[in-house]
């Protein structure tokens, strides 16, 4: 007895060493204090979880909650988020006593002179580890860290499913402007071939430039079935995406053919490190860390005793020979006192496993602020560099036509040569070709800011995102149960 009063002061401070250390979101990275890239002048600050309602096309929004409905990575991390919540509630169960009823009835004789006899009970049973070294309260910091990750990583999948329909619709309605240039360019190229034909035979041109306006000819219905098999391409990803059936989809995107979508231009007004707090992936990664901490505190506290306390307590009817026996019994007890001596260096070689995780996730966490604020500035020079293009192009555009229309007046006339009409063409079909990419291009960086920006969630959006289960027993976010109670730090869960 004396040992065991004179360890507990010992056992107490082991407990106050192993306490799960705090892990700032941070991380130790170091996050720039303002954005190296211009940003995006004229726009306006809105919510963007109702950005895609704002565009002015209705069937891109429509799209993009089907391929929520339908995405088996949504899928997954609503599962993952359900085995994370069924941890975090493992890890909760271990810090509480556990009570169970058990309830006996025997019938008979225990020797062969004695009479038969009858014993039942009914009673409580109870165990509790008492978690001196709070191995169990760092195993549940680390639970409730990586549901809360989870909740985060649901968000962020949802987030880049909208972004990927997106992209692939403005893929869609870019290539189909496409097409409707390559198909006004084909009529030109085949008008321009049958007219010269009729000269040829004439005798008003020559055969080599008959042979060459039916080679333009050709070359241009050879570019307008690419576009449109790209097309084809664009729609078959967006059914696979959607899982809407493909005539239907065609029918819906009939509507509005050829025309890019045009978003609310939003601005960011915003340092790097509010931003970055905006994003699912980010604050996923920052609850990595805290877990891995928790896991390597746990690690380590694994390393000393663990005591648990029993007891029961009960009903007892013995009945024999017509006599009758009822009372309660009880027990409190056993205390066990487990030592580890010796396991082959399991416990110590988990420790430091747990350890170098944790230095992993850290490393993991700090590329990952790297890589977010690479892609909100990169997305930023593309709208600088579309804004300052977008002029020139259009002039581009306007130039080349006057040019072409000129040229094939000329042409008409005999003023000017068939290659000099294919050359004024080619520049006019480059220079639209090049308007239309440029507009693709700057929707799809809008979209990608749109990402990097985290699509309008908040840390806050996981306190009131909690899990129920449908029909299918899967974990449905959105229900009316609050997770706050699992997102709370352990200090004020205690």
């Amino acid at each position: 007895m004396l040992r065991v009063a004179i360890g507990m002061p010992l056992v107490l401070a082991g407990c106050a060493s192993t306490a799960p250390a705090l892990v700032p979101d941070s991380a130790g990275a170091q996050v720039t204090t303002q954005w190296n890239a211009p940003l995006p002048h004229g726009g306006r600050v809105d919510d963007l979880r109702q950005w895609w309602s704002q565009f002015d096309d209705p069937l891109m929004p429509d799209l993009i909650e089907a391929a929520q409905r339908a995405s088996p990575t949504l899928a997954q991390a609503a599962a993952n988020m359900a085995d994370a919540r069924a941890s975090s509630v493992t890890s909760g169960a271990a810090l509480l006593p556990s009570l169970d009823i058990a309830a006996s009835a025997t019938r008979g004789r225990s020797e062969l002179a004695a009479p038969v006899g009858k014993v039942s009970s009914l009673g409580l049973q109870t165990a509790w580890e008492l978690d001196l070294f709070g191995a169990n309260r760092a195993g549940l910091a680390a639970a409730v860290a990586r549901f809360s990750s989870s909740q985060a990583g649901w968000h962020d999948a949802r987030v880049s499913v909208a972004a990927d329909v997106a992209r692939n619709y403005v893929e869609l309605r870019a290539c189909e402007a496409h097409v409707e240039q390559s198909r006004i360019d084909a009529a030109s190229r085949a008008q321009t071939s049958r007219l010269t034909e009729l000269a040829a035979a004439g005798g008003i041109r020559s055969p080599a430039t008959a042979d060459l306006a039916r080679a333009s000819a050709a070359q241009g219905e050879v570019a307008l079935e690419e576009r449109k098999s790209q097309c084809d391409l664009l729609i078959k990803a967006l059914v696979a995406l959607t899982s809407r059936d493909e005539p239907t989809l065609r029918s819906q995107l009939a509507e509005k053919t050829a025309q890019l979508p045009q978003p609310t231009e939003f601005s960011v007004n915003t340092v790097p490190a509010e931003v970055l707090a905006q994003r699912p992936d980010i604050y996923a990664a920052a609850r990595n860390v805290v877990a891995a901490s928790a896991d390597s505190t746990q690690a380590d506290a694994q390393r000393w005793p663990r005591i648990t306390l029993a007891g029961s307590i009960g009903s007892t009817r013995v009945s024999s020979l017509g006599v009758s026996t009822d009372g309660t019994v009880w027990s409190v007890g056993p205390i066990a006192i487990t030592f580890p001596l010796f396991d082959g260096g399991l416990r110590r070689a988990n420790a430091q496993a747990a350890k170098v995780r944790y230095e992993s996730a850290t490393t993991v966490y700090a590329a990952r602020l790297r890589t977010a604020i690479q892609e909100v500035e990169s997305a930023l020079v593309t709208l600088e560099s579309t804004t300052r293009r977008s002029e020139s192009a259009s002039v581009a555009v306007d130039g080349f036509e006057r040019s072409y229309r000129a040229t094939a007046t000329s042409y008409d006339v005999g003023a000017a040569s068939l290659f000099d009409l294919e050359d004024a063409r080619r520049s006019l079909v480059s220079a639209q070709s090049t308007l239309i990419d440029l507009r693709r291009e700057r929707l799809l960086a809008w979209v990608s800011l749109y990402r990097a920006m985290g699509g309008g969630w908040t840390p806050q959006a996981n306190e009131h995102l909690a899990g129920r289960s449908d029909r299918a027993g899967t974990l449905v976010p959105g229900s009316t149960a609050s997770a706050r109670e699992f997102a709370r730090p352990q200090s004020a869960r205690r």
